[in-house]
């Protein structure tokens, strides 16, 4: 699943593309794309048709369009990547792909806007927005790293208070959004931290550099255009990012540790894998090990 520097590359593309015009209508390809708009894809297609797409604005692993109707009305159209769900904008006539599910048509005739997505995992639905400009549908995700409301000194005294493994803490999305199993393993490798440790075990400040070096490693993924392990993850102009070639740990096992040269470890997690250094960060020896 695309995690917070994937998600965001997509919406700056979006942002390019899309924000300004208005949509003329929608093709909405069977049942299953708007599941999560309880309606159905018709009266979702319905609505959205006369709108103007005034943002594209991202929380964690969501995205959405900030739309407003002729009378000023304002709604989201959210969307879910999922596993495999591409934001495509093509030029109008182009063939259409095999998975295509959505298909927008703007005012000014120029480029479409197409959700395409193999796995079908991914989807679109319509959502009320809060004051903040959040779509109601998502008001419990918690706020990004990289977002303006992120207060990390709140979310560090709610992980201290936790007597949960660090990592799992990392992926809860009402505690901190976007962090997905890829970079929780590379901010933990860089922070010396093993994920099975316990938030309550580490001190105030080990969490704050965990949190740091989890802001970090995304800002250096989205530079590169986020990571791409398969043709599947893309931007809204086809293209696949590269930070894959910078990772230290995630799906590095067997190869040494770029610090230590110790060689780097997988085990299971959560139906998962997680990666790490055994010499860099050891496993806690006992329920209740610091760091």
């Amino acid at each position: 699943m695309p995690e917070l520097p994937e998600v965001e590359v997509v919406r700056r593309g979006l942002a390019g593309h899309v924000v300004g015009r208005i949509i003329e209508s929608a093709e909405l390809r069977g049942a299953r794309v708007a599941r999560r708009h309880l309606p159905g894809p018709a009266d979702l297609a319905a609505r959205i048709a006369g709108t103007h797409v005034e943002s594209a604005r991202r929380r964690g692993k969501y995205l959405w369009l900030v739309l407003a109707s002729p009378d000023g009305e304002r709604q989201a159209l959210l969307a879910h990547l999922g596993m495999s769900g591409q934001l495509l904008v093509e030029e109008p006539g182009a063939p259409d792909e095999k998975h295509l599910h959505a298909r927008f048509l703007f005012a000014d005739g120029g480029t479409e806007l197409r959700f395409v997505d193999q796995r079908t995992f991914g989807g679109l639905a319509l959502s009320e927005l809060t004051d903040e400009l959040v779509p109601d549908a998502i008001a419990h995700i918690a706020a990004d790293p990289l977002e303006p409301a992120f207060d990390q000194a709140l979310v560090v005294r709610r992980m201290k208070a936790r007597d949960s493994a660090v990592k799992r803490a990392l992926l809860d999305q009402t505690l901190v959004s976007g962090v997905g199993n890829i970079y929780a393993d590379e901010a933990l490798w860089r922070a010396q931290i093993h994920g099975e440790r316990l938030c309550s075990a580490l001190t105030r400040p080990a969490l704050s550099r965990l949190l740091d070096h989890a802001r970090d490693v995304m800002l250096e993924a989205l530079g590169q255009g986020g990571t791409s392990f398969d043709a599947l993850y893309v931007n809204v102009n086809g293209a696949s990012g590269y930070f894959d070639r910078s990772l230290h740990a995630y799906g590095q096992e067997g190869r040494p540790c770029a610090r230590c040269g110790t060689l780097i470890r997988r085990e299971a997690f959560m139906n998962r894998s997680s990666y790490s250094c055994p010499r860099c960060q050891p496993r806690p020896r006992a329920r209740g090990a610091g760091n």
